[in-house]
């Protein structure tokens, strides 16, 4: 029997090119472990081959509106037109059947919804050094040189924000950076402000 049957909420950040992707898609690929990828919901409509509830929640800008109303997102931002969130009931019913909600997300995204899941646990990825995270997104060989400065301009912004995490995972090497999100977890569980009600209940604890 687990001491904390209730799943968790994973905050994954970072700076742009860090390699959240990367080390997200790496954990996914670790057997053992009730992981479930936060799904966004969305103003845009549906592209090719993208499906309801497995790419997307997709609904109505109306709808999407009455949400935030309602304040039934974690965060939500709006981008050319479109709003794009993280719906709040989504993320608790899943935690809710014990599974590890996995939200992979640019760090004032993560500093929104630290105002609303107070029990989330929020990783800050980091690269090994400045250097690595230029080269890295030099590799990329998608965008200009003025557009990669932009890129570590905004870097140099995020890295003090490291603090407001729980925890910094150094991406060195990418098996390495997932394996460690994995001690995290473990140990989150184990915690004894999330884990003393079940250890009483156990013993019969009063």
């Amino acid at each position: 029997m687990k001491l904390n049957e209730r799943g968790l909420l994973v905050v994954i950040s970072g700076p742009s090119g860090v390699g959240k992707g990367t080390v997200r898609k790496a954990l996914f690929e670790i057997e053992g472990h009730d992981l479930v990828y936060s799904i966004s919901m969305t103003t845009r409509p549906p592209r090719e081959g993208e499906v309801d509830g497995e790419d997307y929640y997709f609904v109505s800008k109306e709808e999407f509106e009455r949400r935030i109303k309602e304040d039934k997102f974690l965060e939500y931002a709006e981008f050319v037109g479109n709003y794009y969130g993280t719906p709040k009931d989504k993320i608790d019913e899943q935690i809710d059947l014990g599974k590890e909600v996995v939200l992979e997300i640019e760090v004032q995204g993560a500093l929104q919804v630290r105002e609303k899941a107070k029990d989330g646990v929020f990783i800050f990825i980091a690269p090994p050094t400045k250097e690595a995270l230029f080269r890295r997104l030099l590799r990329r060989g998608t965008e200009n040189p003025k557009s990669i400065q932009n890129r570590m301009d905004k870097a140099e912004r995020e890295f003090p924000l490291a603090h407001k995490y729980d925890y910094i995972v150094v991406n060195d090497e990418v098996t390495n950076a997932a394996d460690r999100i994995i001690a995290i977890i473990r140990a989150e569980h184990a915690k004894t402000e999330r884990a003393i009600y079940k250890y009483k209940e156990m013993l019969e604890v009063k």
